[in-house]
């Protein structure tokens, strides 16, 4: 399994084949909570260890590392970059997601909380296609080898102002729940 994968929260791998992508990434123009920086220890859904070491790079840019061990064997390394943004209560990040599985910019909520976990939640596709109906934010479907999912062409300001809804609170859920590795 692609540490991107968890990383980037993805619903569609987390959630039957599902995914919310967006035409616009996050600029990069916040830095990131320092302790988010580091290494991470998780398990992926087969209980393989995954270990996962974010650093900074120039620019408040961002880069994730990850290697998954299964089966006793090393698997190769998985890079990716991403920005994160602050808006409202919550941390954001964005990545670019592989033409494959529809390209454009994945967008993911996370915490750092009182236990020192790292917490990723992914946008709930269900939850879009309805702010979709009802014309709160504007896209299309799509279909990649991944599954179905939804492009989002709506500008980020609106994104934002649909996401710091209190009563779009439901619109994320837990995808990943990393621990911050031993030294």
């Amino acid at each position: 399994m692609k540490v991107w994968r968890v990383l980037m929260a993805l619903s569609f791998l987390l959630l039957g084949g599902c995914l919310v992508s967006f035409k616009e990434p996050l600029p990069a123009q916040q830095a990131a909570p320092a302790t988010l920086l580091g290494k991470w220890t998780s398990k992926n859904a087969w209980g393989e260890p995954l270990n996962l070491h974010l650093k900074r790079l120039p620019g408040n840019r961002y880069q994730a590392i990850s290697n998954g061990n299964g089966n006793g064997q090393s698997r190769m390394r998985d890079i990716y970059e991403f920005t994160v943004a602050r808006h409202g209560n919550r941390w954001y990040l964005s990545a670019a997601v592989p033409d494959r599985f529809g390209g454009h910019f994945a967008l993911a909520g996370f915490e750092l909380n009182d236990q020192h976990e790292l917490v990723l939640y992914s946008l709930d596709l269900e939850q879009i296609n309805q702010a979709l109906e009802q014309n709160t934010l504007r896209g299309q479907s799509f279909s990649s080898d991944a599954g179905e999912g939804v492009l989002i062409d709506s500008p980020l300001s609106e994104v934002f102002a649909y996401l710091d809804d209190p009563a779009n609170s439901d619109v994320f859920v837990e995808a990943a729940r990393f621990q911050r590795a031993a030294k």
